[in-house]
C-alpha cells in the first residue's frame, strides 16, 4: 500500500513537471511584445513553483511544513492560471491556452484535496 501512495505522490511530481514544460512550450510561441514577455516570464516561473514546491512537500520533515509546501503549490497554480489568462496569444494557440487553464484549474483542486486530506 505504501508503494502506492509514493507512485501517486511521483505521478503528481511527473503531472506538474509535463505542465511546467507545457507552459515553456506554450510562452515560446507568444507574440514577442512587451506585455506577454513580461508576463511570460512571471508565468514560466509561477508553472515551475508548483511541482518545485510539491516536490519540497514530499521531502517535508514534518506535517506542518508539508501543509505549508502545499498551501504554496496551490498558490503558485492560482498565480500561474491569472498569468496564463493575461497572454495575448494567436488564434491558433488559444485551445492550448485553454487546456493549459484547465490542467492548472485540475491540479489546484487536487492540492486543495490534499490539504482537506491534511486536516
Amino acid at each position: 500500500m505504501n508503494q502506492n501512495i509514493n507512485s501517486k505522490q511521483y505521478d503528481l511530481e511527473d503531472r506538474c513537471l509535463k505542465f511546467a514544460e507545457a507552459v515553456n512550450s506554450y510562452v515560446r510561441k507568444l507574440p514577442r511584445d512587451i506585455p506577454n514577455i513580461e508576463n511570460g516570464k512571471q508565468l514560466c516561473r509561477s508553472a515551475g513553483s508548483i511541482g518545485a514546491n510539491y516536490i519540497e512537500a514530499n521531502e517535508s520533515l514534518s506535517k506542518k511544513d508539508f501543509v505549508m509546501r502545499i498551501k504554496i503549490s496551490k498558490k503558485e497554480t492560482k498565480e500561474t492560471r491569472y498569468w496564463l489568462n493575461l497572454t495575448k496569444s494567436v488564434e491558433k494557440d488559444i485551445k492550448e491556452k485553454n487546456r493549459l487553464i484547465q490542467e492548472a484549474t485540475e491540479l489546484m483542486k487536487i492540492f486543495g484535496a490534499i490539504l482537506e486530506k491534511s486536516k
